[in-house]
This record gives structure tokens, C-alpha cells and sequence, in this order.
């Protein structure tokens, strides 16, 4: 028997499509799933978005105010898609309204932000995912496994880099996202967040940390109309960005291991590089995002000169199987949104947590929170997200 499970999208900008695509698409690939996602409604409040968005997806009705979605009785879970400064107001209200959310990292603006939503969801008892979507990558996943196994020895250093040029443009615009008051940080939660949330999830909790920021385009221009994404404007009024285009960090694990984690918006000739190298005492793995389907490993006993194979996930890796059936057939972004999808309403129909939840997203923001205070005062900060 399988149950109808009404959802609901707030915010309907790119991230809100590839939630309702992912809803669209999990059954085809995990028609196992006990519960069956129903596009009930969409909530956006720019003029006609969410119109396009039901004649486009088939939602059952639309509005411009996310209220509407938290008294709906329709409305069983919903995913939470709009810009940073409002994630703690609707998802507190979702949980309160007893809903269960999957919201979009980095969960507000803040590390209060962030532990609001994890207790409103605990108080509810409803269930929480978060957006950390490249930790569902199969060959993230083998790693995982392949470092936990100790198959490249005891871990002694990582570096994760998050390199980007959405924002290199000068004439990208002045939206949300680079103001404080609204977007909260910038490169820190965009894409740092992602690379905290990697870290831990590869190699355990980050104890502490030291971290420099910069702002490398002070200002852009104020868009004149309603934007989705990273849209360009010119001729428009100049305005300050507030926010980081580049952090670095050094990294202590509460293992002994050290890190490196660098970010960056702005770094012209690079596209989505996001990827890792951890080290160990005998070995090393590598992933590649935009090679995301392979691992460079290198293991044995030679310690100098060791080779370093590929590995093409395949079936036996984490979700591979539910896509590919065999090794070396692609898999792509909008993939790891369906694992993602899979994995929300799985906790939904079993009441037991799967994937990234609500605490993960509560450690990622207190790492973001040690590199605001560390690169501030100059000195290294401690990462306490229990506080």
C-alpha cells in the first residue's frame, strides 16, 4: 500500500524547481518508497512565478504568501527554497504547523538560526533534511567508507576546495545574497557550508579553526526587476556588497588531523571545482565533482612513489544502483536531489532519520560561525555548536 503524501514548495528560483523535479522523479527510481509525493501546492511570491510553476509542474494551487502553505491540511511536508533570511521564519512555522521540512542549507542566516529550526523540528517531532546535497554522491560515499575502513591508514590532513565563478561577472547582480541583513554570509554559506558539512561527514567533528576573508568586487548593481539566480544588471544603481567572496581556513579535527578549507564565488576560469584530498598514513582519496562518478585512490605499502588508480563507482557505492546498473555510467547534480528526496520521505514513512538532518546543518553553521569570529579577530576560534 502505497501512501499520497501532499507536499508543498516555498520558493521557486532554480532550487525550488530541482525540489519539485526530484519529488517528480524519486518513485521512478525507488518505486519501493512507501509514500507517494503529490505536488499540493507552490508559494512564491514574485508576480506569476508560481503560476509558471503549477502550469509547468502540475501543482494543485499557488500563492504568494508561504503562510498559506502552513495552514494548508493538504500540506504534509515541505520543502523550503527561499533566500536565506527567511528559512527560520517558515520553518519554524512549518514544524509548529507539524509539518516536516526539507530545507536548503544553509538554514538562516546564523548559527541561532540554525539551532531555531533544529528545536522547533525536534519540539514538533516532525522530520528535518537539509539541503547538503554532494555528501550523496556514491563516490563521496565509497570514500566515506574506504577512510572509515582504514584502508589509507590513519587520516592526517584534508583539503576541500569550493571554487566558482558565478559571482566573477562585474555586473552580477546586487541581490540578496550580498547583503547581510538578508543573505546573512556570502561565500561562507553558498558553497563553505557545503565543504564544513564534507569535512565532518568524511572525517568527524572540526574542534577548531583559523580564517582569513575578502571582498574582491566591492560593489555591484542594483537589479531593476525580479531576479532567479545569479542574473547580470547593468545601468542600475550601485550598491555595496556586504558580504565574503573568498574565505580559507585551517582546519584541527577533534581526530588530531589538520585541514585546509578554501572557498570562492568569484574565481574566473573555474566552474563548480568543488572536490577533496584526504591523506592518510598509508594511502589518499580523490573526488572531483565535475568528474563526480570517480575516486583517485592510492593504497598498499610503498608509501613512496605509490600509484594512484581509478575507481568508477558503480551499484555496489551508495545510490548508485538506483540510477546506473553498471559502473561508469553517469550520474549527474539533479541525481543527488532525488537520493536527497528519497531519503526525506524514507524518514518520513519509517519516523527514523536518513541523510543529512537538522544537527548536521547545526555543526556546519557553528564551523561558519568559528570562521566569522576567527578571521575577525584574527586568531583561531573553537568550534562549539553545542552552546
Amino acid at each position: 500500500m502505497v501512501d499520497a503524501l501532499g507536499v508543498a514548495v516555498v520558493g521557486f528560483g532554480w532550487m525550488g524547481r530541482v525540489h519539485t523535479q526530484a519529488y517528480a522523479r524519486v518513485r521512478h527510481h525507488y518505486p519501493q518508497l512507501a509514500l507517494r509525493p503529490e505536488l499540493v501546492t507552490v508559494a512564491e511570491e514574485v508576480p506569476g512565478r508560481a503560476e509558471e510553476a503549477a502550469a509547468r509542474f502540475g501543482f494543485a494551487s499557488t500563492t504568494r504568501d508561504w503562510r498559506d502553505v502552513a495552514a494548508d491540511p493538504r500540506v504534509r511536508a515541505v520543502s523550503i527554497t527561499a533566500p536565506n533570511f527567511l528559512h527560520r521564519e517558515i520553518a519554524v512555522a512549518m514544524a509548529e504547523a507539524g509539518k516536516h521540512i526539507w530545507i536548503e542549507k544553509p538554514v538562516g542566516l546564523s548559527l541561532d538560526d540554525a539551532r531555531a529550526v533544529a528545536d522547533a523540528v525536534a519540539k514538533a517531532g516532525v522530520q528535518g533534511s537539509v539541503g547538503f546535497n554532494y555528501r550523496n554522491a556514491p563516490a563521496v560515499e565509497a570514500a566515506r567508507e574506504l577512510i572509515a575502513a582504514g584502508e589509507i591508514g590513519t587520516v592526517t590532513h584534508v583539503r576541500i576546495r569550493l571554487f566558482s565563478d558565478y559571482a566573477a561577472h562585474p555586473e552580477s547582480a546586487l541581490t540578496w545574497r550580498y547583503e547581510r541583513e538578508r543573505g546573512g554570509s556570502g561565500v561562507l554559506g553558498d558553497l563553505a557550508s557545503h565543504g564544513a558539512d564534507l569535512a565532518r561527514f568524511l572525517l568527524g567533528d572540526i574542534a577548531s579553526l583559523t580564517a582569513d576573508t575578502a571582498i574582491f568586487l566591492p560593489e555591484r548593481a542594483r537589479p531593476t526587476a525580479a531576479t532567479a539566480g545569479h542574473a547580470r544588471a547593468s545601468g542600475g544603481e550601485s550598491g555595496p556588497v556586504e558580504n565574503e567572496d573568498y574565505v580559507s581556513c585551517l582546519l584541527r579535527f577533534a581526530s588530531g588531523a589538520r585541514g585546509v578549507l578554501e572557498a570562492c564565488r568569484v574565481s574566473v576560469g573555474e566552474q563548480n571545482n568543488y572536490g577533496f584530498e584526504v591523506h592518510g598514513t598509508t594511502g589518499a582519496v580523490f573526488w572531483d565533482f565535475r568528474r563526480m562518478n570517480e575516486l583517485g585512490v592510492s593504497r598498499g605499502s610503498a608509501y613512496q612513489d605509490q600509484p594512484v588508480s581509478t575507481v568508477y563507482v558503480g551499484p555496489a557505492h551508495g545510490e548508485f544502483g538506483a540510477f546506473q546498473p553498471g559502473a561508469a555510467n553517469a550520474m549527474g547534480y539533479d541525481d543527488l536531489k532525488v537520493v536527497e528526496a528519497h531519503r526525506f520521505l524514507r524518514s518520513i514513512a519509517e519516523a527514523t532519520p536518513y541523510g543529512a538532518t537538522l544537527p548536521d546543518a547545526v555543526h556546519s553553521a557553528a564551523v561558519l560561525d568559528a570562521v566569522a569570529r576567527s578571521a575577525a579577530r584574527g586568531a583561531w576560534a573553537e568550534v562549539r555548536p553545542e552552546e
